[in-house]
């Protein structure tokens, strides 16, 4: 079970990892601002191809390697997981040490070749754009956070029911391997995670809600189009995922109180399918979005371009920007949204929630 677990999960980052830099904003090449006359340039074709192509082909061969590594003899599941997760880790840093050095080439491109150096920087704003925003209103993540109370203060209320030994952890298999010494606080622990976990989740859509609409000068039409997609399916993705999970870890949560509840194979389906939920969620979000914007022909002028922000991202990756009041923008390598850096709410939004998780779990 570890292994297909393991084998799913990084044949997914493999394959988004492979073809990521066609699913960028158009306009943006591993993080490098490119005017829309020079988007077509053989060079930014030759950079895209290579880097999916040498992290597409090393993946297969790590992806063999462990195949053959876990078929060559009989491994222990926790064997199995160690691997993988190196391997996870592994390409993870291949793609984005290739990311980087496509994103220095592609900086130097643009440099030598003044791309921007005769034209006229120009921003657009549409006020009709906001009405037209389908994202998701706050009050949905009532239903969630309201039902992981509820479930608080039935655990208070089945204390006596708990086992002497609180389960903290579970396994690919749907079974707690790690367990802590009955409380009344670590028998609420869990509950706790949820709830932190709910709030930044709320927090992270309402920031995301608020965040700027920013449209392309030189290409209206689909930069309107893939902002709207990316805020909509954003919206939908964050909050299946938040069910999901909510499902999962009140389930765990209920099996403490009542174990007959998770016997059989329903152990073993529920986080299998919340994995698999996750991942295909994932994979649809990645290529909807990707698509948006690359699908509508454009036509630009030939001495406009859009305002160069390369200066407020560092390596194409972290944007810190104080003129920018959005709290979250969209990432310029990868598919989804990234932290303003430069606005100290982002570090309460997301980095607050995970030093509570932290310190609840020494308490416990």
């Amino acid at each position: 079970m570890s292994f297909l677990i393991f084998f799913i999960i990084t044949l997914f980052i493999a394959g988004i990892q492979t073809v990521i830099p066609f699913l960028v904003n158009r306009a943006i090449v591993f993080g490098v601002m490119i005017p829309e006359q020079h988007i077509e340039d053989d060079s930014i074709k030759k950079f895209k191809k290579h880097y999916s192509m040498i992290v597409g082909l090393l993946s297969i061969v790590i992806l063999t390697s462990y195949i053959g590594w876990t078929f060559s003899n009989a491994r222990q599941d926790n064997e199995v997981a160690l691997a993988g997760a190196i391997i996870e880790f592994a390409l993870i840093f291949i793609s984005l040490s290739f990311y980087l050095y496509y994103h220095g080439k592609t900086k130097q491109l643009k440099q030598q070749n003044q791309w921007v150096e005769h034209l006229k920087p120009m921003k657009v704003t549409d006020l009709s754009v906001r009405k037209q925003d389908e994202m998701l209103p706050w009050y949905v993540y009532l239903l969630p956070i309201l039902s992981t109370i509820g479930l608080l203060i039935y655990t208070v209320l089945n204390y006596d029911l708990l086992p002497d030994q609180i389960p903290t952890h579970w396994g690919p298999s749907g079974e707690a391997d790690a367990f802590t010494v009955k409380t009344p606080f670590s028998s609420v622990q869990l509950s706790l995670f949820l709830l932190i976990m709910q709030l930044m989740f709320l927090g992270i859509h309402i920031a995301t809600k608020n965040s700027g609409i920013k449209l392309s000068a030189t290409a209206l039409e689909s930069s309107r189009n893939r902002q709207l997609t990316l805020r909509k399916s954003s919206s939908w993705f964050l909050y299946i995922v938040l069910l999901g999970a909510t499902m999962l870890m009140s389930y765990f949560q209920l099996t403490t109180i009542h174990p007959e509840i998770g016997e059989g194979t329903v152990k073993i389906l529920i986080p299998f399918s919340f994995l698999i939920l996750v991942l295909v969620g994932t994979l649809i979000f990645a290529i909807k979005v990707g698509r948006s914007d690359k699908e509508i022909a454009q036509s630009v002028e030939a001495q406009i371009m859009d305002l160069d922000e390369d200066k407020y991202w560092k390596g194409g990756i972290f944007y810190f920007n104080k003129n920018d009041p959005s709290i979250f923008v969209e990432k310029r390598f990868g598919v989804g949204w990234t932290i303003n850096f430069a606005n100290p709410i982002g570090y309460l939004i997301v980095f607050l929630p995970i030093v509570l998780i932290i310190l609840i779990s020494v308490l416990a």
